[in-house]
């Protein structure tokens, strides 16, 4: 969960704890995640139940055409260890021994506890010292009025923590107030339709509901939410990922077909495989036939169609 949204917004959280980060890094020229270096380093916990600590190495490139790395820590268990600054010194000092590069490094700490959490590790004796520094940045110390001010997508990332920390009870009804006021606040938000779907799906992962059920009245919620608002909603997200895709397809087809013939059949294929998808979705979830019309706009004769076709499957 934290892993795929590093690296969906790992622009945003830069140009977040650094407003000119656009003056620093060249975004054009993509950002290369090294997974594999890291793993060369520190092989991955066999223990997965043990694993506190997500951390993202990736390379980015200056505007003067520097090559660099960021390196990113993020608690996602809320239990703070001591042995943190350690471990980030530690991690700087075998990159930069393997692979001389410069760092800079971010803690992203999600513990309830509000108290300062250290940014240095220090290790000294009889005249000799190391101080290494490190950025920090702690969820449950921010304020959900200037998150909610922002119009960086990291900042709704941090306002999901930040709403699940600050509650202290994480019942159904206290978390479906939660997941919905967010997804309300995201809509409202003038972000790209490909960083809604990275936020929702990060929200959805995050926020999860021990009745299954509630999903569905999540669901609901969410369609009404949607109308209200300008962005794309979540029933559209899907027909849109169909069409693309059907797009793609399209693509393929053309080679032999005629480019613009196969774009176009593809678009076509892709938004009624969308609706079609989407229909069986809430017949399976048992919506009636008025409300599935109302949501997705086809005919009730449709509907009946793909209610057939499913029940012969």
């Amino acid at each position: 969960m934290w892993k795929g949204i590093l690296e969906d917004i790992l622009d945003d959280f830069l140009r977040f704890m650094h407003p000119d980060a656009d003056k620093i890094f060249d975004f054009k020229r993509g950002i290369t995640f090294l997974d594999k270096e890291l793993e060369q380093l520190f092989p991955p916990e066999k223990d997965k139940f043990s694993v506190k600590i997500v951390d993202k190495l990736a390379k980015i490139y200056t505007h003067e055409g520097e090559e660099e790395w960021i390196l990113v820590h993020c608690e996602v268990q809320g239990e703070y260890n001591v042995d943190f600054p350690l471990r980030m010194y530690t991690y700087h000092s075998r990159i930069f021994d393997k692979y001389r590069k410069r760092i800079t490094a971010y803690a992203i700490l999600t513990e309830a506890v509000r108290k300062n959490r250290p940014n240095r590790f220090v290790s000294e004796f009889l005249g000799t010292k190391i101080t290494y520094d490190y950025n920090v940045y702690k969820i449950s110390q921010q304020s959900e009025e200037e998150l909610l001010k922002s119009e960086n997508p990291f900042a709704m990332v941090a306002l999901t923590v930040r709403s699940v920390l600050k509650t202290k009870r994480l019942d159904d009804a206290a978390l479906m107030e939660i997941k919905l006021k967010l997804a309300r606040q995201l809509f409202e938000k003038s972000y790209s339709k490909e960083k809604v779907q990275q936020i929702m799906v990060f929200l959805g992962s995050y926020i999860n509901f021990e009745n299954r059920e509630n999903d569905i009245i999540f669901d609901t919620n969410l369609d009404e939410i949607k109308g209200r608002t300008k962005t794309m909603g979540i029933i559209e997200m899907v027909i849109e990922e169909n069409r693309l895709q059907g797009m793609e397809l399209g693509k393929k087809q053309g080679i032999e077909q005629g480019k613009k013939q196969g774009i176009e059949r593809g678009m076509e294929l892709g938004i009624e495989q969308g609706k079609r998808e989407v229909v069986i979705n809430l017949l399976q979830k048992e919506f009636t036939d008025d409300l599935i019309m109302d949501v997705t706009g086809v005919s009730a004769e449709y509907i009946q169609k793909i209610r057939l076709q499913s029940s012969t499957v």
